[in-house]
């Protein structure tokens, strides 16, 4: 069913929506033309790596060097493993749409989109986040305390290790750390997005937009700090960039590191690809790292709708001991469809609940939690039906303006990376209220305070569904 739902996706052309569809590796055992490889330190003595093997990152801390060259001038049988390609996680089994690419006080945005042309606010839009009651959203209708009256985030520090972010979007701008940010590629840019699209600064956005200008968007820690740590560029991302950047955040102090990344159908399957074995082991290494130094590392599902326990099934890195895996939930019916009143905004006259799971994500006992990633009525999609995207996460996008910069602007895009990001900005409220809290403990409050995993139960919700209310209620 999946497989037939991605495959009308790549014929989407309704309401200005893409199908993103990632390439696949060029080869089963990594990217020849990389020569990459990781050096296993347990295995060869540092020494007697040769000069002529260029090493790319250095992570000694877990006895692993990224290098590129011959492998063979390595000594030793096992001393070495193929550097292999990963891929965002965000792209590929869903849609998107980028709606019109706004000026941030959003002149220029009417005409373009019902819901900006009726007069809703982005916060408005931002169903993931009202129904989290994270803040003031523009239609409190009584006193009650909203997330945000108890922390917003403040002293905690989130790594996004993906596509990099882009602080040049004003919602961004105060979040990001630039001096601790950095490109873990062989490219010779910066931590910015420099061609590697806009997932990694849409992900921010859902963990600390600051909504800065009051018109734009609000992340669940917009007083938390964001290091970027770019891993992936025009080409296709590489593990050792992955593992090199879990522990330079571990080591930079991060509460969370938030991946949106994984090897997708058909690199699932270890009989038919061994190599997903070094890779596995290669991130048990960097988790425990990470966890001894204080860093919960969360990671999307995947967007394959498989079933993570099946046989010949292994999907990475969310199945590596010590990664919190999350699973992505999202409404059907969010504004834009006829049969609901725009200005019913209280989430309760939906298709699907904001809970139900999303037809694209990956199932199964690696799930430790579900969160907001969107959904999608693809039958509506297709048909062009106006605001069908609503369903979707809205956050922070930029695109190119042709000059060198970017324009900021807002969009919607769905996946589990949209829902890993919430999690992360959940561990750093958390932090902000218990900062000497340790990895085990707050995995335990995220589990203890969620709700009940309906529809679709433990297979598909882990603990069940993230609470942000609950978890810093039980925090404080």
């Amino acid at each position: 069913m999946n497989f037939d739902r991605r495959s009308l996706l790549r014929g989407l052309g309704a309401a200005g929506a893409t199908a993103m569809i990632p390439g696949m590796a060029t080869a089963t055992d990594g990217d020849p033309a990389s020569g990459r490889f990781l050096i296993d330190l347990r295995e060869v003595d540092r020494a007697d790596v040769p000069d002529e093997v260029e090493v790319v990152h250095d992570i000694s801390e877990i006895d692993l060097l990224a290098a590129r060259g011959d492998p063979a001038a390595v000594p030793g049988v096992d001393s070495t493993t193929p550097d292999v390609t990963v891929y965002q996680d965000g792209a590929g089994a869903v849609p998107e749409n980028a709606g019109p690419v706004a000026e941030v006080d959003r002149d220029g945005a009417a005409g373009g989109d019902p819901a900006w042309d009726a007069g809703l606010t982005n916060n408005e839009l931002q169903w993931d986040k009202r129904a989290q009651r994270l803040g003031d959203l523009s239609d409190r209708p009584d006193e009650r305390r909203t997330v945000h009256d108890t922390t917003t985030g403040e002293g905690a520090r989130v790594a996004v290790i993906d596509s990099g972010v882009s602080d040049a979007h004003p919602d961004l701008a105060d979040a990001v750390n630039a001096d601790l940010s950095a490109n873990f590629t062989t490219d010779p840019y910066d931590f910015r997005p420099n061609g590697a699209g806009d997932h990694g600064t849409h992900v921010a956005g859902t963990v600390a937009a600051t909504n800065a200008t009051g018109d734009g968007v609000l992340g669940t820690a917009p007083d938390a700090e964001v290091v970027s740590l770019r891993v992936f560029s025009g080409v296709a991302g590489a593990t050792g960039d992955v593992i090199a950047a879990i522990v330079d955040a571990a080591n930079k102090g991060c509460d969370v590191a938030n991946l949106s990344l994984g090897y997708p159908v058909p690199y699932v399957d270890p009989e038919e690809f061994p190599w997903l074995l070094s890779v596995k082991e290669a991130y048990e290494r960097a988790a425990a790292h990470a966890r001894k130094r204080g860093m919960l590392v969360v990671n999307s599902a995947g967007n394959d709708g498989i079933d993570m326990d099946a046989e010949g099934v292994l999907s990475l890195p969310t199945e590596v001991e010590g990664v919190f895996g999350v699973s992505a939930t999202g409404p059907i019916g969010y504004l834009w469809d006829d049969r609901k009143q725009r200005e019913d905004l209280a989430l309760k006259r939906l298709e699907d609940p904001t809970s139900s799971p999303a037809f694209y994500t990956n199932y199964g006992s690696a799930v430790d939690l579900s969160a907001a990633g969107g959904d999608a009525d693809l039958d509506a999609a297709a048909d062009g039906a106006d605001g069908w995207y609503y369903d979707l996460v809205l956050s922070t996008v930029v695109s190119p303006d042709g000059d060198g910069g970017v324009v900021p602007g807002y969009g919607w895009k769905a996946g589990t990376s949209m829902a890993a990001p919430q999690v992360s900005g959940a561990v750093a409220l958390v932090r902000s209220l218990r900062p000497d809290a340790g990895v085990a403990e707050v995995e335990s409050l995220l589990r203890e305070t969620a709700t009940d995993g309906e529809p679709g139960g433990e297979q598909y919700h882990g603990a069940g569904h993230l609470d942000l209310r609950s978890l810093v209620k039980a925090a404080r």
